[in-house]
């Protein structure tokens, strides 16, 4: 018996969108990375791409636990030596709140050419609006 494997014509992706109001960031990087790679279905294989889609909306209101706001930096790193650049995770909210779940949600994917793949399929807005009404998006609820 052979191992089946799904082809890129049979491959059904959905679209998910996501309240990040009152959650925490890793319950819901967690939860938008399993769908984006697909692994609750039944057809995912390791090497393909077999995920649905997310948008994430309301990005300022998710919530940082613990220390992290003051404790947790984002650094970035230009070419140039010695020009390290680092934000606090409070400063980062204020200013770039949807920067904080996309690169939550990039470290927990693959690295190579399909995680870039998988990350293609994230979408995050700071607030409540979207441009994505037209694909009809379905309602992922995480608890908090």
């Amino acid at each position: 018996m052979n191992t089946y494997f799904p082809k890129a014509k049979e491959i059904e992706r959905k679209w998910y969108i996501v309240d990040a109001t009152n959650v925490p960031v890793g319950r819901l990087s967690t939860v938008v990375a399993e769908v984006l790679m697909g692994k609750k279905k039944p057809s995912w294989t390791p090497f393909l791409d077999t995920g649905d889609h997310v948008v994430v909306i309301n990005a300022e209101k998710v919530v940082l636990t613990g220390n992290k706001p003051t404790q947790k930096f984002y650094r970035r790193v230009t070419s140039q030596p010695g020009s390290m650049k680092q934000v606090r995770a409070d400063k980062m909210m204020q200013t770039f709140p949807a920067r904080v779940i996309e690169q939550a949600i990039k470290c927990m994917l693959p690295k190579g050419p399909l995680g870039r793949q998988f990350y293609r399929k994230l979408k995050v807005y700071a607030g409540p609006d979207h441009s994505h009404q037209a694909q009809q998006p379905e309602v992922l609820d995480i608890q908090p």
